[in-house]
């Protein structure tokens, strides 16, 4: 019997450099680019779709991810993890159950009538750079169906609040005098979802905003029902999802409708495999080097060499709004952190100059303390997109990475108190509320640093140079 081979592996950052950063010693002595124009200089090509052959690994023969990571511990491209092979053995079970599955009805009286009975998916949470990302995307490229996605969280939840928006904006205009018709557009978006997917699975499941928080439960249970299979990783637990958010109580029954229908796998082996790659030429910058400002001018003046374009600013038109960026040059950009954190700026702005640039300079960083944690949060979001789509970053920081993020005890010119005497919340009461302690800032934070560390590696920066794509 014929074996199915994936023709082509579509892999996040993590999940690419996985097949590399769990090294042996063989590799981890090779020889490094140490300047940045080398990196230049030496023609690299890659394909805007890498694939396995991309990264010197073959998939021949592999019968599924289980057989394939196996096959990588062979030959020494990986060092063996007994808690990634745990949890690949369960998702090389799931991949086979999921053979000739289908969440399409088969006639009009069985989508009337019957829903059909989805295997149950899988919810894998554990520390920073535990290999989480890796297993999910290896299991994702061995499932047999077209219909499948596979999504950053916070591209999936900005999908679904335009898709309600959408639905909305078509409901037919209140007449004068007459009160609106009450209209529920989660369901129908669920359904729309789960006509396009079977199968989901998401990097990094974090819940932060109540907008979200407040739709997950009826989301989610729609999308199950209607016989879509979850795969999804995490840093937290289901039961610390949204830990101390506003009005979690609301949120909570979305714990027990997640843990209905996934099962809860721990990935935690200690080891921050991210930690353990080797580093590129210098990327990260502390303002008080000297003519650290004129290293990075000069980084950017040589950068933007390579491009068919000019200095010049970008206006980027993200959901009707504009946002300007003062000074980019084909796909680099030069931003400072007030750029890119002091603004009211999200998701979809930062997912959009993820699209446009493949290198981001960032200026400029200061000691983020609770008084700046909405800065910090937006930190946290742009280097999840950032990263997500592999984009290089040359950072200009006050304070070495380890140290940027402190939870400083100073409350005294603290903006969040003046929120909680508007909402009348007592201080010693609110103060336990993630919006208001930072808990989750610091949480998150780690995986922020983790991933800055991996985004200055020289694999990492080889990888997300994409003026060789478009000659390609």
């Amino acid at each position: 019997m014929a074996v199915w081979v994936p023709l082509s592996i579509t892999m996040s950052p993590s999940a690419s450099l996985g097949f590399r950063c769990l090294l042996t010693g063989k590799h981890s002595s090779r020889k490094l680019l140490q300047p940045l124009t080398d990196l230049y200089r030496r023609g690299y090509t890659v394909k805007a779709q890498q694939t396995v052959e991309d990264s010197g690994l073959s998939t021949a023969g592999f019968s599924g991810p289980l057989d394939h990571y196996s096959g990588l511990m062979r030959d020494g491209s990986l060092r063996e993890d007994e808690h990634q092979k745990a949890v690949l053995q369960k998702l090389d079970q799931l991949h086979k159950t999921l053979r000739g599955y289908s969440n399409t009805p088969t006639s009009f009286f069985s989508k009337l009538f019957t829903k059909p009975k989805a295997p149950k998916g899988y919810y894998i949470y554990g520390d920073v750079g535990t290999g989480k990302t890796m297993v999910m995307d290896m299991f994702y490229s061995y499932v047999e169906t077209e219909k499948k996605k596979r999504v950053h969280f916070h591209g999936f939840m900005l999908d679904v609040h335009k898709r309600i928006h959408r639905l909305k904006q078509s409901m037919p205009k209140r007449k004068a005098g007459k009160m609106a018709k009450s209209y529920d557009p989660i369901a129908p978006v669920a359904e729309e979802i789960s006509e396009e997917a079977c199968l989901l699975c998401f990097d990094e499941f974090q819940v932060t905003d109540i907008a979200d928080a407040m739709i997950l439960k009826q989301l989610f249970e729609n999308l199950f029902l209607n016989g879509v299979v979850v795969v999804a990783t995490s840093n937290r637990p289901p039961e610390d999802l949204y830990k101390n958010g506003l009005q979690r109580v609301n949120f909570v029954p979305f714990i027990a409708v997640l843990q209905k229908y996934c099962q809860t796998l721990r990935l935690d082996s200690g080891i921050d495999y991210r930690r353990r790659n080797s580093s590129t030429g210098k990327l990260y910058f502390l303002s008080s080097e000297p003519d650290a400002e004129v290293t990075l001018d000069k980084m950017f003046d040589e950068l933007a060499f390579t491009q068919n374009d000019i200095t010049r600013p970008r206006v980027l038109n993200v959901l009707n709004r504009k946002v300007r960026l003062d000074k980019a040059c084909g796909t680099i950009v030069d931003c400072t952190f007030e750029e890119l954190c002091d603004r009211p700026l999200g998701a979809s702005d930062y997912l959009e100059i993820s699209r446009l640039f493949d290198t981001v300079f960032i200026r400029h960083i200061p000691l983020l303390t609770l008084n700046k944690k909405t800065q910090a949060r937006r930190l946290i979001t742009l280097v999840d997109a950032l990263y997500d789509h592999k984009v290089r970053v040359v950072i200009l920081a006050d304070h070495p990475l380890e140290d940027i993020f402190v939870h400083s005890d100073d409350h005294s010119h603290d903006e969040s108190h003046i929120l909680m005497d508007d909402l009348g919340l007592k201080r010693e009461d609110a103060s336990s509320l993630s919006i208001f302690s930072g808990e989750e800032e610091m949480f998150a934070f780690q995986r922020t640093v983790s991933r800055l560390t991996e985004m200055q590696t020289e694999e990492y920066w080889l990888e997300g140079d994409r003026s060789t794509k478009s000659q390609a």
